[in-house]
């Protein structure tokens, strides 16, 4: 993904939401930016978890249930890599 292409979809996205990543903790290897995506972020003091901010019928056919919501978390834009 170009940083145009980056620029073009958090136009938009809210604002005011923080930015997490997944993310390899020993540094072992880089890619270029695959997608981003919209959750909700949860931290307990350790390393943080995401999930989804709602389910819709497009999820549930994917598989993923009520378990998926975090309904305490905070809105989120996550970034993926593009292996």
């Amino acid at each position: 993904m170009t940083v145009k292409e980056l620029i073009e979809k958090l136009r938009e996205i809210n604002q005011d939401r923080i930015v997490v990543m997944s993310m390899d903790p020993e540094g072992n290897g880089f890619s270029p930016l695959g997608d981003l995506e919209t959750c909700a972020y949860t931290n307990d003091g350790g390393y943080g978890e995401i999930g989804l901010e709602e389910l819709d019928d497009d999820l549930r056919e994917q598989g993923y249930t009520e378990e998926d919501i975090k309904e305490a978390g905070q809105p989120a834009i996550c970034l993926w890599p593009g292996y």
